[in-house]
């Protein structure tokens, strides 16, 4: 027999503190009666009754315990798997409450329908987005080739805005997949120890066009070398990081340093730049989806989802950001802290 807790009894008397009631002003009028017809034996008989009704009580009290446990059972095992069998026995333990048990099933099942058919649109959704994604590279891809094939029949200038126009149009498809992705019910991840000099190089070859425009020295300084990551999703969030200080920087000195340090039982990767930097009412608010902050005629510009989605993707990956400015210098620094994981 399952030990019944002293709050389950507690919950039970207060429920039927009426009834308990009730018996005690009984138990009253019975010990009156008997003290005005036998005086002599009113203590004795007094105590029995007192005794007998207390008895009855806890026994009720212990039976209702023992039911509502046995009910409350019933419905937990009938939101675990609510079908027909479980919606049965659910019936036989509330016997008084079959009229809203009826109801409440019929209202879950709706939602369960609702979810499931709301599921297999997000899945069709995400589906068509990395299908479109994946085919909407293919001529861009064929554009690169050609690009890179011709560059010596274009001016400078030319070559410059179409390698700007291309690094672009890639960063925002990739934007569209992995937010699809952060959105969609499967995850595809893959963690292992990533070779951190080698992937920050990786994603900033694919920003080489845009730092060769704007003129940016890029200073790497990494002394941790290894992450317990997955790849995709890290280089995901440092190439938004590496996009932001791009398209914030300004002065003739820009520079951009990656830098990756172990402090603390944590491995920190640093991304800092001495651009335009961010307002103190705006840091707090940076990560939020559509916000672009003050940030004059660039703003214009800005989406307000790079940020929000590093952010999601942080939290799939379980590592934390930090965001800092210093609005009077310049420049912004964002870190990123993994947690230490020993092979």
């Amino acid at each position: 027999m399952e030990h019944i807790s002293i709050k389950e009894i507690g919950q039970i008397i207060k429920q039927n503190r009426f009834w308990l009631g009730i018996i005690g002003l009984l138990d009253l009028l019975s010990i009156l009666l008997l003290w005005l017809i036998d005086a002599q034996a009113f203590q004795v008989i007094a105590i029995s009754v007192i005794l007998f009704s207390l008895l009855v009580f806890v026994t009720a009290v212990l039976y209702l315990a023992k039911k509502e446990r046995k009910r409350k059972k019933a419905f937990d095992e009938f939101l675990a798997v609510p079908d027909s069998y479980h919606e049965e026995q659910l019936f036989h333990d509330a016997e008084n409450l079959q009229a809203e048990i009826r109801s409440f099933s019929q209202i879950l099942h709706e939602q369960m329908d609702q979810c499931a058919q709301t599921k297999l649109q997000l899945n069709d959704y995400e589906e068509y987005v990395e299908a479109w994604a994946h085919e909407v590279k293919t001529p861009l891809a064929l554009l690169t080739f050609m690009l890179d094939n011709h560059r010596d029949e274009l001016s400078e200038d030319v070559v410059c805005k179409l390698d700007r126009i291309n690094c672009q149009m890639q960063r925002y498809i990739d934007q569209m997949l992995y937010y699809a992705r952060l959105k969609g019910a499967r995850k595809d991840y893959r963690f292992e120890s990533v070779d951190t000099e080698t992937c920050v190089k990786e994603v900033l070859e694919d920003f080489t066009p845009l730092l060769e425009e704007q003129k940016i020295q890029v200073q790497l300084d990494i002394k941790e070398n290894t992450l317990f990551t997955d790849k995709r999703g890290f280089a995901f969030m440092l190439g938004q990081f590496i996009s932001n200080s791009i398209k914030y920087s300004k002065g003739k000195d820009k520079q951009l340093r990656i830098s990756c340090i172990r402090e603390h039982e944590k491995i920190i990767l640093s991304v800092r730049d001495n651009g335009m930097g961010i307002k103190a009412c705006d840091l707090p608010y940076v990560f939020e989806k559509g916000f672009t902050g003050d940030s004059g005629d660039r703003r214009k510009k800005a989406t307000g989802m790079g940020l929000y989605l590093a952010k999601e993707m942080a939290h799939d990956l379980n590592v934390e950001l930090d965001v800092s400015s210093d609005e009077t210098a310049g420049g912004c620094e964002i870190k990123v802290y993994f947690p230490v994981v020993e092979e």
